[in-house]
């Protein structure tokens, strides 16, 4: 996890109570690019019945893996707001560790576009949900 600012990862597992809550992880990031797990809680459930998580517990992951992913440009100063989020679900999340990558396709002065991508622990290979993601930037001077 070279080249990115030190206190970004303490940032994204604790800097926000509801990261804590959530024991968000982050598995790997470099400059463009992060994977984070979601550690399954009962309370993600959705349809119980089918195994299945709920599809905003997805959608809220897709958006702070897009985030977080967006950070590993900037420096812990700057300051940035989401544009517009899209998630394409694809199959259903099972009950179970949910996981996400990040990739910064376009990286402006002032605008960025990040596209992520989600499955569950036990099927890797098996996208659940993909996400886009248009933040606004402004860097500190």
């Amino acid at each position: 996890m070279k080249d990115i600012h030190h206190e970004l990862i303490d940032f994204i597992e604790s800097g926000s109570p509801f990261h804590r809550f959530l024991n968000i992880q982050v598995i790997d990031a470099k400059p463009g690019f992060i994977k984070l797990r979601l550690p399954y809680k009962e309370e993600f459930g959705g349809n119980m019945e089918r195994g299945i998580l709920h599809g905003g517990i997805s959608a809220m992951f897709v958006d702070i893996i897009a985030a977080s992913t967006l950070w590993t440009h900037l420096g812990p100063e700057d300051k940035t707001a989401t544009i517009d989020l899209r998630v394409d679900y694809q199959r259903p999340a099972m009950l179970e560790d949910l996981l996400g990558e990040g990739e910064v396709r376009m990286l402006s002065n002032s605008i960025a576009n990040v596209h992520v991508r989600t499955y569950s622990a036990s099927t890797p290979d098996t996208v659940q949900a993909e996400g886009r993601a248009v933040f606004h930037i402004k860097r500190k001077k």
